[in-house]
C-alpha cells in the first residue's frame, strides 16, 4: 500500500430498494452492493437488479454480488463490479475468499470473506494485511468492530450487510449512519 492517509472505503451491500441507495450516497458509502444470487436471502432477481444499478449509476458505483460469475450474467453489462466467490477471466472483478488470492494483480478488489455472506464474524488471518492491491474485509462487520478491523488490518476497505439491517434487505438509515461513521474513524494507508 502506498503512503498517505484517506478515508477507508466503504461498500453496503444487500441493498434492495431505491431508497437505500440514496441512503448510501448520502451517508457517504463509496460502493452499493445488489446480489444476485438466488441462494441470498438478500436476492433480486435480475430485472430488479438492473433497474437499481440503472439507478445508482452517475451517482455511486454498483456491485453485482453472487457466488458464480453465471450467477451475474444477465446484469454483469449494467454494473461497474461484479463481486463473486470464484475465479473468472473478467475485467471488472472483485474476488471474495477466505483463501489468498493467487493473482491479486489481476482483480480490481480482493474480499477477504470468511462468512460467505453469513455475517457471522470469525478471527481475520494476519496473511490478509500483506495482500496487495485493493483488499476490502467483510463477514460480520459491525458499528462495534469495525475501527478495531481498521485499525489492526489496515484494509483498502470494508463491506457491511446484516448488521445494518432490520430484517434481511431491509436496510437501516440508522445503523447505516453508524457504521460507515465508525469506519471512517481511523484514517487506513494506502490509495
Amino acid at each position: 500500500m502506498s503512503s498517505g492517509q484517506r478515508p477507508v472505503f466503504v461498500k453496503v451491500c444487500g441493498l434492495t430498494q431505491e431508497r437505500q441507495i440514496d441512503w448510501a450516497v448520502e451517508l457517504g458509502y463509496d460502493a452499493v452492493g445488489i446480489v444476485v444470487t438466488p441462494k441470498s436471502r438478500r436476492y433480486c432477481p435480475p430485472g430488479r437488479a438492473v433497474a437499481l444499478a440503472g439507478y445508482a449509476r452517475g451517482r455511486i458505483p454498483v456491485f453485482a454480488v453472487a457466488l458464480t460469475y453465471a450467477e451475474t450474467a444477465e446484469v454483469a453489462g449494467h454494473v461497474d463490479t461484479v463481486q463473486i466467490y470464484e475465479s473468472a477471466d473478467v475485467p471488472n472483478l472483485a474476488l471474495a475468499s477466505a483463501a489468498p488470492p493467487e493473482r491479486p494483480e489481476d482483480l480490481q478488489y480482493y474480499f477477504y470473506d470468511a462468512s460467505a455472506g453469513s455475517g457471522v464474524f470469525a478471527d481475520i488471518p494476519d496473511w490478509v494485511a500483506d495482500v496487495p492491491g485493493r483488499v476490502v474485509i467483510a463477514g460480520g462487520l459491525d458499528e462495534h468492530n469495525v475501527a478495531r478491523v481498521v485499525e489492526a488490518f489496515g484494509p483498502y476497505g470494508v463491506d457491511v450487510s446484516s448488521s445494518v439491517e432490520t430484517a434481511p434487505g431491509v436496510k437501516s438509515r440508522e445503523k447505516m449512519a453508524a457504521f460507515v461513521a465508525a469506519a471512517r474513524g481511523i484514517a487506513r494507508d494506502g490509495g
